[in-house]
């Protein structure tokens, strides 16, 4: 369904992965970057996080090429908890939320992941494709007099001609040969025509100077050195706890939603199937990780993850050769991807936006239901205007809402009169919350006969607000000096029944055996 790549699974090797991985590296460096801006933290913050989260998660992660690191979607949590109580609260609350996310694994709750619709699912990719997008503008402004302005000029017509030339290169290049990654043949290709020209071209320490202050700006680099070990420097007390548990699970969740999402559509495009369990566990020891060696943690990215999935990375050799290769970058070549034009990084991630966006579904948005068409539409703009776990969520609820609604409709009964003059209602569809109302309005308890038979073979009780349908109807019979019977009800409906416990025909070889969703048996 998805028209990114047109590889089988099984079709990679060491080759693709080093060289898919190093060209996932380089589109790294300015996403970590500006996500550590995001968050209030020093860049350096952001690149070791995008280098433990890449490392760990391709190592102990369940979902072989998927590549993470630092995120918009969790640095947006982070900002408020580091302006108000410093850098190393957020560390403790990574830490956190990296616990959370393990135990989440162990209980295995990554499978819930399959409750999420597809129309959902579609709109958190073309939602994300779009905040893609719109993130790369931001690349199209330069310092002025009164701060960031838009680009104009020559400056503009340079920057528009390296994208076109980067995409063209990412296009064309895979027709005519996949022995490398097109994409880090563009890279390479337009940054050696911006040194061979001297052109004056926007690069990656341009784009840090930028975010920086003046004082600062001038000596700004991307080089650094390895992480070091370090509890976070935070009372250890309840108090502390209360200030970073909130954010700690906002981070579990917005990281795991994330990540799980990514995964699946990953394991659609490659016809593979990932392990979301084992994914949340390598997620949470990648956040622990952070919390204790200087990191902002993160989640998976899907756009990196295209990157890689496009020029064929499959395996895990390519998450940790992106980790390692970045690494390499931060202690020895740091001038050689200071000097990479944002350019090319950013031609690369509106080919991964064409590639991302579910086209299909703007042909097909007529033919599918309207509630599909409306919560597909819903889920991406609340994926571009708030956020992506907030727009699942609201995905969600809504398309459960409008399963119940739907389901609502398809309680129906057949009346007959048997061999006892007993009148029976034939009921069929589950009797829950959202068709309770309509179940009321199947029966006549003042015109129907002395004996009144409710067949539940085709229907069932699917929830407490069913039990308490039947208690209320077998009182209007009772009031009415009517009996009511109640057949092949399960074991379970018959325990919870008050009113109507005493009117059910037990038929132990016929009577079905389920459970209600209710809390009063727990």
């Amino acid at each position: 369904m998805f028209n990114l790549i047109h590889e089988k699974a099984n079709q990679y090797n060491i080759k693709n992965d080093v060289l898919s991985g190093t060209t996932v590296a380089l589109a790294l460096v300015p996403e970590a970057v500006a996500f550590a801006f995001v968050a209030g933290v020093e860049p350096m913050v952001g690149l070791y996080a995008a280098f433990m989260m890449g490392l760990l998660t391709a190592v102990f992660g369940g979902r072989p090429g998927m590549i993470s690191g630092a995120t918009g979607a969790t640095a947006v949590v982070m900002v408020s908890l580091v302006a108000q109580h410093g850098v190393q609260y957020l560390f403790a609350a990574v830490l956190l939320a990296g616990v959370i996310q393990i135990l989440a694994g162990v209980f295995k709750l990554g499978k819930f992941i399959r409750m999420v619709p597809h129309p959902v699912m579609l709109g958190f990719v073309n939602g994300l494709a779009i905040v893609i997008f719109l993130a790369q503008l931001g690349q199209f402004k330069v310092q002025g007099a009164d701060g960031l302005e838009w680009m104009q000029g020559n400056a503009l017509v340079i920057m528009v001609g390296l994208i076109a030339l980067t995409m063209a290169i990412v296009h064309f290049l895979p027709k005519l040969t996949t022995a490398v990654p097109a994409g880090l043949v563009a890279i390479i290709a337009v940054t050696l025509i911006v040194i061979g020209l001297d052109l004056e071209a926007r690069s990656v320490i341009d784009f840090v100077r930028d975010s920086l202050p003046a004082d600062e700006a001038a000596t700004a680099t991307l080089k650094g050195e390895l992480p070091s070990f370090a509890i976070p420097a935070v009372p250890m007390t309840l108090e502390t706890l209360w200030i970073i548990l909130p954010y700690a699970g906002i981070i579990a969740a917005i990281g795991l939603i994330e990540s799980l999402l990514t995964l699946s559509l990953i394991d659609e495009i490659t016809e593979t199937r990932g392990q979301g369990n084992r994914e949340c566990v390598g997620q949470g020891i990648a956040n622990s990780v952070n919390g204790v060696f200087g990191g902002m943690g993160g989640c998976a990215m899907i756009g990196q993850s295209m990157i890689n999935i496009n020029n064929g990375g499959r395996g895990r050799l390519s998450g940790i050769t992106a980790a390692l290769v970045l690494l390499a970058f931060i202690l020895f070549g740091a001038k050689y991807i200071e000097m990479i034009p944002l350019a090319a990084l950013v031609g690369i991630m509106f080919m991964v936006v064409l590639g991302t966006f579910e086209w299909s579904s703007l042909r097909i948005m007529r033919k599918i239901p309207p509630s599909d068409a409306f919560i597909l539409i819903l889920v991406s703009g609340v994926t571009v205007v708030y956020d992506l776990a907030i727009a699942v969520v609201i995905g969600v609820i809504v398309s459960a809402l409008v399963f119940a609604w739907k389901h609502a409709k398809h309680i129906m009964v057949d009346t007959y009169t048997d061999e006892n003059g007993y009148k029976v209602y034939d009921l069929r569809g589950p009797i829950f919350f959202g068709s309770v109302s309509h179940f009321r309005e199947l029966f006549d308890p003042k015109n129907d006969p002395e004996h009144v038979v409710i067949e539940f073979k085709r229907s069932r009780v699917s929830d407490h607000s069913g039990i308490e349908a039947l208690d209320a109807l077998a009182v209007r019979y009772q009031k009415e000096g009517k009996t009511l019977h109640l057949r092949h009800l399960s074991p379970e409906c018959r325990k919870l029944l008050k009113n109507a416990g005493n009117l059910c025909e037990v038929n132990v070889l016929e009577d079905p055996n389920y459970r209600v969703a209710t809390d009063i048996l727990a």
